[in-house]
Order: structure tokens, then C-alpha cells, then sequence
């Protein structure tokens, strides 16, 4: 998971420190952990980039250490993007589908934005693996709520091949970037492409990124892609009339 985030992160400017916090969002009676990282230096309206983890991290408490080597290390790779960037952490055996990790992620969210006074204009939403599915849900039932999105090996939930046009439709023209291995034997590299080929139908603003011979650990080569954390934090909300 380290190696995602790296990925994720490594063409930002480095920032000096930071820190890794754990904060609650209550959803009916229960409280659930997610995580922030706040920048050592938080400029006035920072964005905000949502990273929905994978099906290993599901639990509670916070999926990534806030301590010794392993927290530093964590830390290190956080302290390179110029953004807050929000970790919740799915319960095991949910998904982020499910609609308590949906209002979870929403209310953990809203609750960010209010304490670091965030650029509403500036919210993006990445994820790998079940956390690219779960940018694809998210996405489509809060179309017009991020600036931007990435998925890394991530799909689509459903049988019905209708499900990329419905999705895709919801989404409609918010940039993204998807990537995903040839050889994915995890998930399967046609819910990339099949996502792209339906955003690229309605009009979309989508690039795909697909690495041949390389399978589900595709974020080696998401490491390599130099540009993608200008290119995520340079788009914007069209301002509100």
C-alpha cells in the first residue's frame, strides 16, 4: 500500500514534514476512524485528494501506522503532495459501495473541508483496486463533487454491460486517469478499458494508461508517471453561479 501512495504522490514538490492524524465521522450511531494527512505548511484553501485503499486495508482504527519507522515512512511519502489528503478506511467485509462507506466517506469529507477551510473547486477522488471501484460508485452518485479522478486497476460493479453507460454518463466530462495492467489477473483489465471506451462515447475527458506484460501491482508503473500529480492538481471545479 506504501508503493500506491508513493505512486500516487511522487511527482509532487516535497514539503518539509507533516503529520498524519486520526479523526471520527459518525454515521447513525457509530463512529468510524479515518485518517488525515495535513501538509506542514497548510496555504489558505488547500485541496483536499480522497484515496479509498484496497481490500487488504479494510478494518478500523486507520489502515496506515501513525508511529515509529513504518510512520515515518508513511509520512514521508505523504509529506510530497501540497494537498490534505483524506484516508478513510472501509470496515472488513463492506465495501465502499456499501451505503454507510459511502456516507462515511462523504461526511469525512464534509468534515475536512470545514477544518482546513478547503478549495472546494479542488477535490479529487483516487483509488486502486476495490478503491478504484469504489471512485467509479462515488463518482457516479456525487457527479459534480470532485474535480478530478483516478483509478488504478480498478471496475465497475455489476453484471449488466449497461453499467459503464450508466456510470460513465453520470460522470460525464470530470477529467480522469485510469490505469491498469495487461495482464491483471485480479481485476480484469477490460473494466479499464471498457470504462474509458464509454467516458470517451459520452464526451468525456478521460486518459488511459495500460501497461503490457505488467498484472494487478500496476502502481509501479503508476510511480513512473511523472505527470500525474500536476496534471490531477491542476483541474478545477467550474465556480458555482
Amino acid at each position: 500500500m506504501w508503493s500506491v501512495l508513493g505512486g500516487l504522490l511522487s511527482a509532487a514538490k516535497p514539503s518539509k514534514g507533516g503529520r498524519l492524524e486520526t479523526r471520527t465521522a459518525r454515521v447513525g450511531a457509530t463512529d468510524y476512524a479515518y485518517q488525515v494527512h495535513v501538509p506542514a505548511s497548510v496555504k489558505d484553501s488547500p485541496p483536499v485528494i480522497v484515496f479509498l485503499h484496497g481490500i487488504g486495508q479494510r478494518g478500523a482504527g486507520g489502515f496506515l501506522p501513525e508511529s515509529g519507522a513504518a510512520g515515518a515512512l508513511v509520512r514521508g511519502y505523504l509529506s510530497k503532495v501540497p494537498a490534505v489528503v483524506l484516508l478513510p478506511q472501509c470496515r472488513a467485509g463492506s465495501y465502499w459501495s456499501d451505503p454507510f462507506m459511502d456516507e462515511m466517506v462523504m461526511s469525512a469529507l464534509s468534515q475536512t473541508e470545514s477544518e482546513f477551510e478547503a478549495d472546494q473547486e479542488r477535490l479529487y477522488l483516487t483509488g486502486v483496486s476495490m478503491g478504484g471501484y469504489g471512485v467509479w460508485h462515488l463518482a457516479s452518485r456525487h457527479a459534480g463533487r470532485f474535480a478530478a479522478l483516478v483509478s488504478v486497476c480498478g471496475g465497475v460493479q455489476g453484471r449488466d454491460d449497461t453499467r459503464f453507460k450508466e456510470t460513465a454518463e453520470r460522470v460525464g466530462k470530470t477529467p480522469a486517469w485510469l490505469f491498469h495492467g495487461a495482464d491483471d489477473r485480479v481485476v480484469s483489465v477490460e473494466e479499464s478499458r471498457r470504462m474509458t471506451a464509454a467516458l470517451k462515447a459520452v464526451g468525456g475527458n478521460v486518459k488511459y494508461s495500460e501497461y503490457p506484460g505488467v498484472g494487478h501491482a500496476v502502481w509501479t508503473q503508476v510511480f513512473a508517471e511523472r505527470g500525474l500529480m500536476p496534471w490531477l492538481l491542476s483541474q478545477r471545479l467550474a465556480p458555482s453561479p
